[in-house]
């Protein structure tokens, strides 16, 4: 926001907006804080709070605390900014600057001015969304205006309220009544704030048989409200919907204003869908509206404006009742919550506000009809259970097949689309098996629609799609362009963006969604594979290697399938392959599986299987060689010290026991020296035994053969740039001569080679051994007693 202008009858007031356009500079730019400053920061306690400083801090050193406080370590420019400030909201901020100013009047000035924006921005909301002779209740928690209506609707209806309390209450039970499809925790927030049992709540549900799954039931609110009225209870308020939180609809309101007028009670409409009063053509259902007793708007998301308050607008002729029920106040200070609003709505003007409403409508719209154009994405306009087909007549997957998504598109202006991915029987089958589908189970789709939700909404942020569970239809995606419009700066090219993403999506959604039976199959028929059935994971499925082992207990073979499926995601994971691999979700009750991710068209399921139980192989068999190796090795030591000593006995009985004497042996064996020949052991790993190593020393021409001779490995054949697992000819690029994939080399099993150099000498011990050689060498002078176990323990 540029710098205001010092022409104005109070100096203070630009000097506000001059300071809050610095600050905001300053908390956007991110430049304030040196590197050292960083570095210090990070190795800072800075979420305990500190004692406060004595002698104070200046404004940049406080902004860049908040700065710190509300950026964290995120150095990213990109994800610092949460939402899209404009002008409109730095006017909003500064409403909030100026209310706090403001208070400080007099308090004649200041009952005039609050007088005069309460009923300014009360007028101007009031001719916008049509809601002739109407009041205004600003408020910062949506749900407050609802709450204040309630109680003037009780203070309404009993009379001494005011006086007797909640005897009256209990005289004539007091009922609440509320659409099935509203927003969760409503009706519970309600009773909570005015003191009712949850009995004073009743749910309706919506439509079962004709029009939409979430339009509230007329025909049984009817006959609900007689039979309260007819029990001896009273029937106060309704609260309908003009736009429901998860699929954007809109109750029949003409027809529920007709049973309020009948039973004489109160009607409360809210919903995103009344945004669409400000525009030229409004749909007939939210026409009716305006008919209504009372109606929330949530103008700051519509328009993009931060921490604006709500408004509930009503209707009522008592002000004596409705400053009893706190819709209105006397305190000056209480009206400036509509000042920044009243900037706001000033600085966008009224073809600027509508301006904004009709785009987010049209961003639905443009993406309504490129999501009609894709065979596998599902809207309608009407679904009901009487067009589903009975389960005897068909399998449950055309049944859910037929479960497709309500969209209003007789409402030409609703701002909300919803759709949900649907695979269609009808699409030619590459590779993959449709029939016996799992018989359809919706959880599965369930779990396709919320990966499809969440990868939008991580490739397209602009768009602003959310993930919404519906109680018939399940998870679906949601595009609310009047909630996040505004904020994101959406605008066409990010709908093409969506769309272009979705159209990439659904050829991996339906190959994944086909491929699943096959890859169940294939893993079934591998008796060392174990199939993980986990319908909430998105992608083909799961497995888990069972080792053949079977005389283990059962924590070591817990920990032994453990390290192996540990071992074996690990391999998996640097494979040079489109596939993603997991160990499953945060949640899942399956332990120490392997989860594959989605599929693409020309994945090879045999081949992907037969690498998993080939590699799972190998690291079973490299697990017991090296457990083999060790206990071959230890039983060698000890079986080397035994003929160590031996040895050791049999040298003093040769040598004599004089010779053990010092300088007794040193004389004897300056006469007499003794000849010892050279002694050797080598220890066969193979066989795990000790044999003499005198044929090595029989050869003339001894020599070391490299260390590295292992036989090289087998590859799989494949183009520069192709992925593993991907069929022959199947629509793509690389293609590969072989479904076969390379083992793993046990690195345990080979070690040190030893050959001779003429091949007419005579035998030398087989390759894969280790020796192990002792000698013996010719001395003038005896070992001192005590040394002569020295290579028993060099051994060790």
């Amino acid at each position: 926001m540029d710098k205001l202008p010092v022409k104005m009858m109070d100096p203070t007031l630009a000097e506000m907006g001059n300071h809050l356009s610095d600050a905001m500079k300053i908390l956007e730019s991110g430049k304030l804080e040196s590197e050292q400053g960083k570095e210090r920061r990070k190795l800072s306690w800075k979420d305990i709070p500190g004692p406060l400083q004595g002698d104070g801090q200046d404004v940049v050193s406080i902004l860049q605390l908040v700065q710190n406080l509300m950026h964290g370590d995120d150095d990213k420019q990109g994800h610092r900014r949460m939402q899209y400030v404009g002008e409109q909201g730095h006017m909003a901020l500064l409403g909030h600057s100026l209310a706090a100013y403001i208070s400080v009047l007099e308090r004649e000035r200041l009952r005039k001015l609050t007088t005069r924006i309460l009923s300014d921005t009360t007028l101007w909301l009031c001719r916008l969304f049509r809601y002739e002779n109407g009041s205004a209740y600003y408020h910062e928690d949506d749900r407050e205006g609802l709450v204040k209506v309630c109680r003037l609707v009780i203070n309404t209806y009993y009379e001494d309220y005011a006086t007797e309390g909640f005897t009256l209450l209990s005289s004539k039970h007091p009922v609440i009544y509320q659409s099935a499809a509203c927003r969760p925790g409503l009706g519970q927030h309600l009773c909570s704030q005015l003191g009712l049992p949850l009995s004073c709540l009743c749910i309706v549900p919506c439509n079962t048989m004709f029009g939409s799954l979430h339009q509230m039931d007329v025909a049984l609110l009817d006959k609900l409200i007689r039979d309260d009225s007819e029990s001896g209870k009273a029937p106060l308020l309704l609260i309908a919907n003009a736009g429901t939180p998860g699929a954007g609809h809109t109750d029949k309101l003409g027809r529920l204003k007709e049973l309020c007028v009948q039973y004489n009670m109160w009607l409360h409409v809210e919903g995103v869908n009344l945004a669409t009063l400000a525009l030229g053509q409004v749909s007939s259902t939210v026409m009716a509206a305006t008919k209504c007793d009372s109606m929330t708007l949530t103008p700051g998301p519509w328009l993009g404006l931060p921490a604006v308050p709500a408004v509930t607008l009503y209707r009522h002729e008592d002000p004596a009742l409705s400053l009893a029920a706190g819709l209105t106040s006397s305190q000056p200070v209480e009206k400036l919550r509509a000042l920044p609003l009243w900037l706001s709505l000033q600085y966008l003007g009224h073809d600027g506000i509508v301006q904004r409403i009709k785009h987010a409508s049209q961003l639905s719209q443009q993406l309504l009809e490129h999501l009609k154009t894709l065979a596998s994405i599902k809207t309608s306009d009407v679904v009901s259970h009487s067009r589903v087909p009975p389960i005897s007549g068909g399998s449950l997957r055309d049944v859910l097949g037929s479960l497709i998504l309500s969209i209003v598109e007789d409402e030409l202006n609703s701002p909300v689309v919803v759709f949900r991915f649907s695979q269609d029987n009808s699409a030619p089958s590459s590779g993959g098996s449709v029939e016996g589908y799992y018989a359809g189970e919706r959880d599965i789709l369930d779990a396709l629609n919320r990966w499809l939700g969440e990868q939008l909404a991580q490739q397209v942020p602009l768009s602003g799609v959310d993930v919404v569970e519906l109680e018939d239809e399940g998870t679906c995606v949601c595009f609310s362009p009047l909630m996040t419009a505004a904020a994101l700066g959406t605008q066409e090219n990010d709908v093409a963006a969506l769309v272009e993403k979705l159209g990439e999506m659904i050829p991996v959604l339906c190959c994944t969604l086909r491929f699943r039976q096959d890859f169940k199959d294939e893993v079934l028929q591998q008796a060392s594979l174990s199939y993980i059935e986990d319908q909430s994971w998105p992608g083909l499925g799961g497995v888990r290697y069972e080792p053949r082992t079977t005389d283990l207990e059962e924590d070591k073979r817990q920990h032994w399938v453990e390290k192996i499926n540990n071992d074996l995601l690990k391999k998996l994971m640097e494979l040079d392959t489109d596939l993603y691999f997991s160990n499953g979700p945060e949640f899942c009750e399956e332990k120490n599986c392997i989860f594959i991710g989605m599929a693409t068209e020309d994945l090879d399921v045999a081949e992907l299987v037969e690498t998993i139980v080939s590699f799972g192989r190998d690291i079973e068999e490299s697990g017991k060689l090296f457990e083999n190796m060790t206990e071959v090795v230890r039983k060698g030591i000890q079986e080397a010290e035994l003929q160590l000593q031996k040895a050791n006995e049999e040298k003093l009985i040769e040598e004599g026991v004089l010779r053990q004497i010092p300088l007794v042996g040193s004389v004897l064996n300056w006469f007499s020296p003794v000849q010892a020949s050279v002694k050797g052991r080598t220890f066969n790993l193979a066989e795990g035994c000790l044999d003499s190593t005198e044929p090595v020393y029989s050869i003339k021409a001894q020599m070391i053969k490299d260390a590295s001779l292992d036989s090289p490995k087998s590859a799989t054949k494949r183009f520069p740039g192709q992925k593993l697992f991907r069929r022959h000819g199947a629509g793509s690029d690389s293609v590969s001569d072989t479904s076969s994939v390379s083992h793993l080399e046990d690195s345990f099993r080979e070690t040190a080679h030893v050959q001779a150099s003429d091949a007419d000498e005579a035998e030398v011990p087989e390759e894969r051994r280790v020796h192990i050689v002792e000698e013996t060498v010719l001395s003038d002078q005896r070992v001192p007693e005590g040394e002569e176990t020295e290579s028993v323990d060099t051994l060790r």
